[in-house]
């Protein structure tokens, strides 16, 4: 069982800013893997299905960016599995707008999602994937990770969530070390779409 959960805050408000970065991966990953975002089950948007032969679970927390561990943690109860079954995407500031970035373990670095999960997963190591969202030093933090992104990032935003979306699908049968190799070495502007 693969579960992958993709941070954000739920709501119009929030849509298409750049801490819903996870979000966006995951609505791209539900339409690789033909499935929907047709209920809420564990404080979450939940879609379920066999992929690859593989039972995976798309989760988007409905609990706000600093609660999102608590979904998690509701699921991995419920189906009784443990950290080493999660891929986290989340946005990442310190990386270029788009720019993928792929690791096992490591801490929150600052981010109040991640502090979330490892909380309430009891680990810091999971896979995650990280897409960059890019930052600017005269826009204060929280200002910047909840503004929408500007016309000439589009570009870069759409391949880095179309890779990103790849990244997760292609790891339900490669595995995340595989993956890591794929997709770490590349740029974020090659089309990595599986084939």
């Amino acid at each position: 069982m693969k579960i992958i959960i993709g941070l954000g805050n739920p709501g119009v408000k929030y849509e298409n800013t750049r801490h819903n970065a996870g979000f966006m991966v995951l609505d791209k990953l539900a339409q690789k893997c033909n499935l929907e975002f047709n209920q809420e089950k564990f404080s979450a948007y939940f879609a379920k299905g066999k992929v690859k032969g593989e039972d995976v679970i798309l989760l988007k927390p409905t609990t706000y960016m600093n609660n999102s561990g608590f979904a998690l943690r509701q699921c991995l109860d419920f189906y009784k599995v443990g950290m080493e079954n999660v891929i986290v995407i989340y946005d990442d500031v310190d990386l270029p707008v788009g720019k993928l970035r792929l690791r096992q373990k490591g801490s929150a670095g600052g981010h109040n999602g991640i502090k979330s999960i490892i909380s309430c997963g009891f680990s810091n190591e999971f896979d995650r994937i990280r897409v960059g969202v890019g930052k600017d030093a005269k826009i204060p933090m929280i200002e910047w990770v909840l503004s929408k992104f500007r016309p000439e990032e589009k570009e870069d935003l759409e391949k880095g969530i179309n890779n990103a979306a790849d990244a997760a699908y292609y790891s339900i049968d490669h595995g995340f070390d595989m993956t890591m190799n794929r997709y770490n070495k590349r740029s974020h502007f090659e089309d990595l779409t599986e084939r």
